[in-house]
């Protein structure tokens, strides 16, 4: 499955048991938007990252942003806790993590915490921990600050959205011990 059905699929659910989350998610990313940040941050996007980003740029809208965080984003999607990036978003925690060596820490360079490589596209809202796309190869990993990061958790984004797709389909289910849907919204507990 590609990342474009894949994504679709989760949107699918959303929209089905969750139409009030659905409806506040913004539309897609342009790719005049996409080449602004691919220059500024001095990295190309992995097709796949590009792919979903035109399907769904899920930044804030401005007036909805507090710059008191590291990362904004629609709470309680994919989880509670975490959320997905929008493009201003991602490029603003890959600006955070960028090292002029191309990895950190600068001495482990088989070993390292954080590549140049890496674009988030789902983090917490301290940017402690999250998701990113390897660019090199569209293989998905995660972060956590202070424990090592773990590389290949995922074989592509589509496969990660794939297991967002059924934890929704579980809370649909309602098999999910932490998760409902109630008035069209998820609802962690």
């Amino acid at each position: 499955m590609s990342v474009a059905e894949s994504w679709s699929r989760v949107m699918s659910l959303l929209r089905e048991h969750a139409p009030a989350d659905h409806a506040d998610l913004p539309g897609p990313a342009t790719e005049q938007m996409l080449a602004a940040a691919e220059e500024r941050m001095g990295i190309s996007l992995h097709g796949d990252l590009r792919t979903w980003l035109l399907q769904n740029n899920l930044d804030l809208p401005e007036e909805d942003v507090d710059d008191e965080v590291a990362c904004c984003g629609f709470d309680g999607f994919p989880d509670e806790g975490s959320f997905f990036l929008g493009i201003r978003a991602m490029e603003k925690l890959y600006a955070n993590r960028f090292m002029s060596c191309g990895f950190d820490p600068p001495d482990q360079p088989d070993n390292p915490f954080w590549r140049n490589e890496w674009i988030p596209f789902l983090s917490d809202q301290d940017g402690w921990r999250g998701k990113f796309i390897d660019v090199r190869d569209g293989r998905v990993g995660r972060w956590f600050v202070g424990e090592v990061t773990v590389t290949g958790e995922y074989e592509s984004m589509a496969q990660c959205f794939d297991s967002v797709a059924e934890t929704l389909t579980r809370i649909a289910d309602g098999s999910s011990p932490v998760c409902r849907f109630t008035e069209g919204r998820l609802v962690w507990s």
